[in-house]
């Protein structure tokens, strides 16, 4: 039999395992989270995808809704299913940030994983696919855009990373992590801050070099 303590402590690892996005927020908060001193505001090209406008402002937007960190697993409508704005992981920063942008990563996933579900991975022990949740597993978001073509490099030159790009990082024990690129510059850092979501609703942070890096993404062409 298991004491109470041993089945409070399984069930926080299994909870943190479901959606592998990151840890509790009350074992994990951003290295250096105050905002940095001086930020601006850049402009985007003129000749930018309307998409990328879109997926942006999304996310800048959401840092004014999203308030909490919830990583439960929810029974959502398919398609365009979602959890409370003010709530979710740092997976649905980027899900409601491509929805604005026309793409429903939700029914894009869930499609791909029925054409190749051998590439996908099965860490969270799915026998099938669950349009619940897969699209909000860091994992599955990353072979998704691997598959679509939409790798970049990972280096850790701030110059590669661009706003509308997509970041992923390990933030250690294979904990995994995902964020979206704005056009506010820090000046101290000489980077672009990311919007995510890591414990306490979405931020804008100067966290990029934060964690190990382990994936970059442009879904759509500058």
């Amino acid at each position: 039999m298991l004491s109470n303590k041993r089945k409070v402590l399984l069930g926080v690892t299994l909870l943190v395992s479901a959606l592998s996005c990151q840890q509790s927020q009350y074992a994990l908060s951003t290295p250096g989270r105050s905002e940095p001193p001086t930020v601006i505001t850049k402009p985007l090209p003129d000749k930018v995808a309307p998409q990328i406008q879109q997926l942006i402002a999304s996310a800048i937007e959401q840092t004014k809704v999203t308030t909490s960190y919830d990583p439960a697993y929810v029974g959502i409508e398919y398609p365009n299913g979602d959890v409370p704005q003010e709530t979710g992981v740092c997976s649905d920063v980027i899900v409601r940030a491509f929805r604005k942008s026309g793409v429903d990563l939700q029914k894009e996933v869930h499609e791909d994983m029925g054409r190749a579900w051998a590439n996908y991975p099965k860490r969270w022990g799915a026998a099938r696919r669950d349009p619940n949740i897969d699209h909000r597993r860091v994992g599955n978001l990353m072979v998704y855009f691997e598959r679509q073509g939409k790798s970049l490099p990972v280096t850790t030159d701030r110059n590669q990373y661009l706003p509308g790009d997509v970041v992923s990082w390990d933030l250690g024990n294979k904990v995994d992590h995902i964020g979206i690129v704005v056009n506010v510059w820090s000046e101290p850092s000489k980077g672009y801050l990311i919007v995510h979501n890591i414990g306490s609703g979405a931020r804008m942070e100067d966290v990029l070099l934060n964690w190990e890096i382990t994936g970059h993404f442009r879904y759509f062409a500058n």
